[in-house]
């Protein structure tokens, strides 16, 4: 019985010492596996700078804290100790195996078990990560979640947990399901949290972020779904979903989004797979595997190159594709994550082999301020795309001092316009046609003047946020006031119609500025108002990077685009009709003043009504995908400068205004010489 106590104790001796150690073994990295290595570095407690002097150029290191293995480095900058590296890491191949309540369970149970069931052997060593899942957690590898989870997300465990990732995709990828799928994209989920991103600055190894990048492509491309649509991970900080495609989808083209709601305003990715490239797929159904990543584009690190600088800020989700490989070109939509206008996209692929992003696997088809949307390239070795923000291009900076100086331009003309009219007003309304015609003129300014200073205050605005009543509000006055600009050009050809056509018959003056104001404003008003009561209700008024009339969705631009042309068409009818008829000696020579003024107000909407035309007609071009720049730049030119055109051909071209200002001129110079001799003469008496 001694001798059997004895035994018994020498046992959990053994047992004991052999555990001790096996636990004194820590794991590094050697080539591209995790493996076992003797001996193990003494943690001590970590401090926060170097002592001794701080030389320029010169390096330092310190201990971990304690229950850490590994060093800190740091580098003298600027006469001070800054933090450069860190590999400090509680993470090993054992830990993410070992039981924590085995050698409990063993040392309460040892009195009682016989010895002969009792395993004198040293427990097997685990020499790799694939052998420890193929141990523990063959069908879905949930057991190394919670250990991974559990861990800090210091620089040496990020470190850990990428190299980890990259042997299960290169050693367990045989045959990867919807489980294994899950517990690996927990892990991955453990490294993008935005508490850990910080730390991804000090891993020695500069390319962990794109090997991370590279290993969840390799390993989701093993992936197999086996129903028509499958959410298969959603977890915060990556996502990834599965789909069926084959060639006789019905659809025109396959789309499927990405939005990471649970992020931190929620941002949307969409892939499109036209038409032409499912037609390449074979008859039997194909899969589609995609994955979002909303942080991982804050520490995608490019391969340096000489003399470039690659510090290039995503603007958007990551977003990569397991593709069939029939497919080469596919269409993303990508919501922006900064939203100013001083953020210009750029769509991009991300070259594994170069460890760049290729600007060549991607062109822009079109830009707002919310969306971008990328016709790319996709090959072996392009297979994850994003917007990189860059500064603003030389075009859209042209665009910009246009529109800005444009605008400024017309504004002062049409307050110039506005005072001309005020101040020749009594000379020149003579006549009831003379009379309404220079109405037109003030209400055309004052319709455009308005629309402008709306569509600045506009621009101001952010659609999405707290501001979208007030951007329904400007938009709804823009499109009230633009319509008005074109019915008040509109009653003016109503008015030459009449004229010539009723021979000149006197009108009373009240009833014309009833028709006038009626047709002028009441019909914009009656647009403006069924627009926004149809389509806001489906939030479809606004476009959704700007305050102005939605075309995506519900088409409400056409309320203005529809009437503003048909105008444009009738006008020019209206020029061709008087060029005819005043071409007939039957108007009798008592008229002939209103002949004269008749004649003024065609060639004033015979100049007007093309350049009002062909402003918005190129403005509806630039509503069409693929648009030359060509076509923004003159829409922004004959936009802006629509002020100073009505100042130009509507007022000053006009001989008799020129007349009047001529005489105004003289009258004040009298006035004033009048004033001065005045003052010269000797008083009374003197």
């Amino acid at each position: 019985m001694k001798s059997q106590a004895t035994m018994i104790y020498c046992l959990m001796l053994y047992l004991a010492t052999e555990c001790s150690h096996y636990k004194s073994k820590i794991y590094i990295k050697a080539g591209n596996k995790l493996q076992s290595s003797e001996g193990k570095p003494k943690p001590g407690k970590m401090q926060e700078k170097c002592h001794g002097p701080c030389i320029s150029s010169s390096i330092c290191s310190q201990p971990c804290a304690k229950q850490f293995y590994g060093e800190i480095g740091f580098s003298c900058n600027k006469k001070k100790w800054q933090k450069s590296t860190e590999t400090c890491t509680s993470l090993s191949v054992e830990t993410l195996f070992k039981d924590p309540n085995s050698e409990a369970r063993l040392s309460v149970a040892a009195a009682s078990i016989p010895l002969r069931v009792l395993d004198f052997r040293a427990p097997e060593r685990i020499e790799s990560v694939a052998q420890g899942i193929r141990q523990h957690c063959p069908v879905d590898y949930a057991c190394i979640v919670d250990v991974v989870k559990a861990s800090e997300a210091t620089s040496g465990n990020i470190a850990f947990i990428v190299e980890l990732l990259k042997n299960i995709s290169i050693d367990l990828s045989d045959n990867v399901t919807r489980e294994k799928m899950k517990s690996y994209s927990s892990v991955a989920n453990h490294i993008l949290d935005p508490a850990a991103l910080a730390n991804w600055a000090f891993i020695p190894d500069e390319s962990a972020s794109s090997d991370l990048l590279q290993a969840v492509n390799l390993f989701a491309r093993q992936l197999h779904i086996h129903n028509e649509f499958e959410n298969i991970a959603d977890e915060r900080f990556i996502q990834t979903k599965g789909f069926h495609i084959h060639q006789n989808t019905s659809q025109g083209s396959f789309n499927f989004s990405v939005s990471m709601s649970n992020a931190t305003e929620g941002i949307l990715g969409m892939v499109e797979i036209p038409r032409q490239e499912l037609w390449k797929l074979r008859p039997n159904a194909s899969q589609a595997i995609s994955i979002a990543f909303p942080t991982l584009g804050a520490i995608l690190k490019e391969a340096p190159l000489q003399n470039v600088s690659l510090h290039r800020p995503i603007n958007g989700l990551v977003l990569s594709l397991a593709l069939p490989e029939r497919v080469n070109e596919i269409l993303l939509t990508f919501e922006r994550i900064n939203r100013s206008h001083s953020a210009r996209a750029q769509c991009a692929g991300w070259h594994s082999g170069k460890r760049r992003w290729d600007k060549e696997a991607c062109t822009t088809v079109l830009g707002s301020k919310n969306k971008v949307k990328c016709r790319c390239n996709y090959t072996n070795v392009v297979t994850s795309f994003s917007i990189l923000m860059s500064p603003k291009s030389v075009t859209d900076k042209i665009l910009e001092y246009i529109t800005c100086i444009g605008l400024s331009v017309s504004i002062l003309s049409l307050v110039l316009c506005l005072f001309i009219e005020a101040t020749v007003w009594s000379r020149v309304v003579v006549t009831e046609i003379a009379y309404m015609r220079h109405v037109c003129i003030v209400n055309i300014a004052v319709s455009l003047l308005t629309a402008n200073v709306c569509f600045i205050l506009g621009s101001n605005f952010n659609v999405r946020a707290q501001d979208h009543k007030w951007c329904v509000a400007v938009t709804f006055f823009c499109h009230f006031f633009y319509l008005c600009l074109f019915f008040w050009m509109l009653f003016k050809a109503l008015l030459i119609t009449y004229g010539i056509l009723v021979v000149f018959r006197r009108m009373l003056k009240s009833r014309m500025m009833v028709l006038g104001f009626a047709t002028g404003y009441g019909c914009p008003l009656v647009i403006a108002v069924i627009t926004v009561a149809i389509t806001e209700p489906k939030k479809g008024y606004l476009r959704p990077e700007a305050c102005w009339l939605n075309w995506d969705n519900t088409k409400a631009l056409l309320a203005f685009a529809a009437p503003a042309l048909v105008i444009v068409a009738v006008n020019l009818v209206v020029v061709l009709i008087v060029a005819v008829n005043t071409q007939r000696p039957s108007i009798g020579s008592s008229k002939s003043q209103d002949v004269a003024i008749v004649m003024r107000i065609s060639k004033n909407i015979a100049i007007l009504t093309p350049l009002l035309g062909l402003t918005w007609g190129f403005g509806i071009a630039t509503l069409i995908e693929g648009t030359s720049l060509m076509f923004h730049i003159i829409f922004a030119l004959l936009n802006a400068f629509q002020g100073f055109f009505i100042l130009l051909f509507g007022t000053i071209s006009d001989h008799k205004i020129r007349d009047a200002l001529k005489m105004k001129m003289a009258s004040l110079k009298g006035k004033s010489r009048a004033a001065e001799n005045a003052s010269l003469s000797p008083p009374n008496g003197s």
